[in-house]
């Protein structure tokens, strides 16, 4: 049952994300006050029972164009203020009345020290993924997606990966040299993912080279109904244990203009909403939205859409748990 209770409206006592009773439901909190947890939901490291952890993992360190998606975490939670005392569009269902959701906090490392930041953000994971949680993640630029599926490779085998992009991430690199526009590639030499049971979705930026991912490029993830391509998507993917990635920049900039590296020609909040829908029944394990950098944003219509984004990525877990 939903914590909000219209008669109360005004006389909760507030930082519902510490003084909430019950880690289930949507809870009603002023936009403009209170402690801003993801969707309001509690902040604990207590992960017992839970079955969706919430965290942040504020890096741009591997950014090649702008910085300042490390801001990305804070500014997502502070927009799904916005969204907390409803339902996701498009279900008729609230997915926090079925999972135990909590607010973890957000991944800390050393700035100084970057040969520990790939360990330190796998193990974030690892500690988590141990206790049989579920992880949201927000980003944080695209980079910190690489560790992710380290870690939840090793507990659920090679991944295929739904990966909602402008840019495929997959251009070929160096050993020992990595960042956000070359993860993937790593990710697929090292049997992280199946490239072949793998979709991007979105993709307008030249890369000579596939290395074997199915693409739906960002021309005909317009032209496409929702339906066809979530049909796509799902015919590739089949049973095989998904990790579903999305960087706000596969979003056209008239909607999402806070991001490092926009890139017009893009997908509405609209489509992108009813693509994320039709995806229902895919065998989802881990999650991210990344590369929100709020300097960029106008009106906080970024930070937004990657809450919303989020919040249907609850709700397509919610049916596959």
């Amino acid at each position: 049952m939903s914590d909000y209770d219209a008669s109360q409206v005004g006389n909760e006592k507030g930082d519902a994300a510490f003084t909430r009773k019950s880690p289930y439901g949507s809870s009603y909190e002023p936009t403009y006050s209170g402690a801003t947890s993801f969707l309001r939901c509690q902040y604990t490291r207590d992960l017992h029972d839970v079955d969706v952890a919430i965290s942040g993992i504020p890096f741009d360190l591997a950014t090649t164009g702008r910085p300042g998606a490390r801001l990305g975490p804070r500014a997502v939670r502070q927009a799904s203020t916005n969204l907390a005392w409803d339902w996701p569009q498009g279900w008729d269902f609230n997915p926090l009345d079925r999972l135990k959701v909590v607010d973890w906090g957000d991944c800390t490392f050393d700035p100084g020290t970057p040969a520990t930041w790939i360990e330190r953000m796998e193990a974030h994971a690892a500690d988590i993924l141990a206790s049989d949680t579920a992880m949201l993640t927000l980003g944080g630029d695209h980079f910190v997606t690489y560790p992710l599926l380290k870690a939840h490779a090793a507990k659920h085998g090679t991944l295929s990966l739904i990966h909602f992009d402008a840019h495929s991430d997959t251009w070929e690199d160096a050993p020992g040299r990595i960042d956000h526009g070359t993860m993937f590639f790593h990710a697929k030499e090292q049997g992280l993912i199946s490239a072949e049971r793998s979709v991007q979705v979105g993709i307008r930026t030249h890369n000579p080279k596939s290395h074997g991912f199915n693409i739906i490029n960002g021309r005909d993830a317009c032209a496409q109904s929702a339906e066809e391509i979530g049909a796509s998507i799902k015919k590739v993917v089949g049973n095989n244990p998904a990790y579903l990635t999305f960087d706000i920049d596969c979003i056209d900039p008239a909607y999402a203009p806070g991001t490092g590296t926009p890139c017009i020609g893009g997908l509405t909040t609209r489509h992108t909403l009813d693509i994320l829908r039709s995806l229902e029944g895919i065998n989802l394990v881990g999650m991210d939205v990344v590369e929100v950098a709020p300097a960029y944003d106008v009106s906080e219509i970024t930070a937004l859409a990657a809450a919303s984004i989020a919040y249907q990525m609850l709700a397509l877990y919610a049916l596959k748990a």
